[in-house]
C-alpha cells in the first residue's frame, strides 16, 4: 500500500477513538487503568496535533480557497480549545471521580468531532490539493519527525504544561 499522510492521520484518529472508548468503559475504581489510558491518549494525541499545527495545516492553508481557509481556522480553534481548556480540566479531576469520567467523555467527544470533520472536509480537500507523491512525502516526514527527540520533548513538555495548568486552576478554586 502506498504511503499517504491522510491515511496515517486517519489511522491515528481511529486509535484515539478506541482509547477513548476503552476509557469511557472504566469505572471510578479503575484509577490505574484510567491514568494509563489518559497517558496513552496524550502520547498519541500530542505529536499528531503538533505536527498538524506545524506542518500539515500551514501547507493546507497555502493552497486553500476560502472554504479551505475556514476549515483551517476551525481546526486550529478546536486544537486550541482542547490544549488550553479541555486537557487541563481533565488533569484537575481525580481519576476516581465522576468529574474525571465526565471531563474525559467530553474530551473524547471533542476529539471524535474534530477527527470526523477533518476526515470528511479537510482530508477531502487535501486529496485535491496534494498529489499522491506529496502525500507520501508528508507521510515519510511525519514518521521521521515522530521518532525524533523533538517529538519526544514536545510530548513531555505538553504533559508538564497540562499538569501545571490543572494544578494552577485547582489552587485558584
Amino acid at each position: 500500500m502506498a504511503r499517504d499522510i491522510l491515511k496515517t492521520l486517519q489511522a491515528e484518529h481511529d486509535t484515539l477513538r478506541e482509547l477513548f472508548a476503552e476509557l469511557k468503559a472504566t469505572t471510578d475504581r479503575a484509577v490505574k487503568k484510567r491514568g494509563t489510558l489518559l497517558e496513552q491518549i496524550e502520547a498519541n494525541l500530542v505529536p499528531h496535533a503538533k505536527w498538524e499545527e506545524q506542518v500539515f495545516y500551514p501547507a493546507f492553508l497555502e493552497r486553500a480557497d476560502r472554504d479551505g481557509q475556514q476549515t483551517y481556522a476551525e481546526a486550529v480553534a478546536e486544537h486550541h480549545a482542547v490544549e488550553n481548556s479541555v486537557i487541563p480540566e481533565v488533569h484537575e479531576a481525580e481519576p476516581d471521580t465522576p468529574e474525571f469520567a465526565g471531563r474525559t467523555k467530553v474530551f473524547g467527544e471533542l476529539i471524535d468531532h474534530h477527527a470526523t470533520e477533518e476526515e470528511k472536509t479537510m482530508f477531502k480537500m487535501a486529496r485535491k490539493m496534494f498529489s499522491a507523491a506529496e502525500r507520501a512525502q508528508l507521510d515519510e516526514e511525519y514518521e521521521t519527525w515522530k521518532q525524533s527527540a523533538d517529538a519526544a520533548n514536545l510530548v513531555a513538555g505538553e504533559k508538564a504544561k497540562a499538569n501545571i495548568k490543572g494544578a494552577a486552576k485547582s489552587l485558584l478554586q
